[in-house]
C-alpha cells in the first residue's frame, strides 16, 4: 500500500471511525450519566485484561484482539441487514435465510483464511489468526457457502413472485457483503483489496449512521449539548469528521513512534530508541484501548426498536 493509500484507507476510515462511538456515548453528558457504570468499566477492564495479556504473550494479546475485530466486524454486517429489514413483514423462514446468508457471507471468508493458509496481508500483525492446512474441510464449506446464496436467492424471486415487494437497501447490504468479504479475502490476496473492500465498506457505513443519528437526535430533536447540536448540523459536518481525523492521526502517530515505526515520512523519526518490552506491556493496551473500547461498546449502545436506535440496557426513552 502506498502512504497515500494508508493515510486515506487505514488512518481516515479504519482509525478514524472508531473514534466516531464518541459522539454517540462520551460526547453525551445523558448518556455519560445514565451509562456510567458501562462508559467508565469497559476501558478500565479492558486496559487491565489487555495489560495481563500482553505481559504473558504479545502475540496473545494481538490474536484475542484480531478475534475481537472479526466479531465486531460480523455483528456489524449483521446491524446493517437488521437497520433494513426492521420494518418489513416477511415470514421467518425468510427471515432466518437473511440471517443465515449475512453470517455466511463473512464466516466463509473468515473460514477461507484460516483453511488456505497465510496470505499477503494480515489483519493486525503476522500470525495473529490460527492457520489449518486442511483442503478438504475447505471444500465443504465452499459448497456450503454456495449453497446458501443459492437458497438466497431463490428466497428473493419466491417473495417478490408472491407479494410484489422488494427491499433494494436489504438486498444491497447482503449482497455488498457478500461481494466486499468474497473478493476482498477469498478472491484477491493483498493489502490494498482488504483494506478497500473490507475495512472502507465497514468504517464508512458506521461514520454515516453515527452522522444519521446525531442529526435526528442532536440536531432535529434538539437534545444533548451546543457542540453536538453544531456538529450534526451541515456546516459542522466538516468539524465532525476532522476531529475523528485529528484523533486518528495523534493515535497513528504514538503508535508509529513507539511500536511500528513504519511511517516516518508522516509522524517523523519516532523516539530514537526502542522501548523495553515490559514497558509495551503497558503502552500497547494502551494505545489499543479506542479499538478495544469501541469493539466492546458497540455491543451495548445501539439496539434497535421501531424506529430508534438505543442502549441495550436503557431504562427510560431518551
Amino acid at each position: 500500500m502506498s502512504e497515500i493509500s494508508w493515510i486515506v484507507l487505514v488512518l481516515m476510515i479504519d482509525v478514524a471511525h472508531v473514534y466516531s462511538t464518541l459522539y454517540r456515548t462520551y460526547f453525551d453528558p445523558e448518556a455519560t450519566r445514565q451509562q456510567k457504570t458501562i462508559l467508565y468499566s469497559i476501558p478500565f477492564i479492558g486496559f487491565i485484561a489487555g495489560v495481563l495479556l500482553y505481559s504473558i504473550d504479545s502475540l496473545l494479546f494481538w490474536r484475542i484482539l484480531a478475534y475481537t475485530a472479526v466479531f465486531h466486524f460480523v455483528r456489524q454486517q449483521y446491524g446493517f441487514m437488521r437497520v433494513y429489514s426492521r420494518k418489513e413483514r416477511s415470514p421467518e423462514w425468510a427471515r432466518r435465510i437473511d440471517t443465515l446468508t449475512i453470517y455466511t457471507a463473512t464466516l466463509y471468508p473468515i473460514l477461507y483464511w484460516h483453511l488456505s493458509g497465510q496470505k499477503n496481508f494480515n489483519w493486525f500483525l503476522e500470525n495473529d489468526f490460527f492457520y489449518l492446512n486442511t483442503p478438504f474441510l475447505l471444500s465443504v464449506f465452499e459448497v456450503l457457502y454456495w449453497l446458501v446464496i443459492s437458497v438466497y436467492l431463490m428466497k428473493e424471486i419466491i417473495l417478490f413472485v408472491q407479494t410484489r415487494d422488494f427491499n433494494i437497501p436489504k438486498f444491497l447490504v447482503i449482497t455488498g457483503t457478500l461481494l466486499s468479504w468474497y473478493f476482498g479475502i477469498v478472491y484477491f490476496n493483498g493489502d490494498l483489496a482488504f483494506t478497500l473492500l473490507n475495512v472502507v465498506t465497514h468504517g464508512v457505513p458506521y461514520m454515516a449512521l453515527i452522522w444519521l443519528f446525531g442529526q435526528k437526535n442532536y440536531q432535529k430533536a434538539g437534545r444533548g449539548t451546543a457542540f453536538l447540536r453544531l456538529i450534526f448540523s451541515r456546516k459542522g459536518l466538516i468539524l465532525f469528521v476532522g476531529i475523528l481525523i485529528l484523533l486518528a492521526f495523534v493515535e497513528e502517530g504514538l503508535w508509529d513512534w513507539s511500536v511500528w515505526k513504519e511511517h516516518r515520512s508522516i509522524f517523523g523519526g519516532g523516539l530514537g530508541f526502542s522501548i523495553p518490552e515490559k514497558l509495551l506491556a503497558f503502552i500497547v493496551p494502551l494505545l489499543a484501548l479506542p479499538q478495544i473500547t469501541h469493539y466492546i461498546l458497540d455491543g451495548f449502545i445501539w439496539k434497535i426498536k421501531k424506529e430508534e436506535f438505543r442502549w441495550s440496557n436503557e431504562i427510560k426513552n431518551t
